[in-house]
């Protein structure tokens, strides 16, 4: 931080009481508006990594599923058409 960025100091002894315990309570909102917020941050991610693991899961799923069958295509054996005529 700058020095442009910081807060004046304020000599306390020209505050009231009720300047002092206004900024006291005005911190503490602060405070709990913080710790709210970092856990509902924290939920958003663990709620965004278990989404996207099970959307990469299905779309492995899915991936490996077209290549089996593909794979078994492989094995099957062709058929001939005979000509009834002969």
């Amino acid at each position: 931080m700058s020095e442009s960025d910081r807060m004046p100091k304020i000599d306390r002894s020209k505050l009231k009481q009720t300047d002092i315990d206004f900024i006291k309570f005005v911190e503490k909102q602060n405070l709990d508006r913080v710790r709210k917020l970092q856990t509902l941050r924290r939920r958003n991610l663990f709620t965004v990594s278990i989404l996207g693991t099970a959307v990469l899961g299905i779309y492995g799923y899915s991936i490996w599923a077209v290549r089996q069958e593909n794979f078994l295509d492989d094995f099957e054996i062709p058929t001939t058409v005979t000509d009834p005529a002969k």
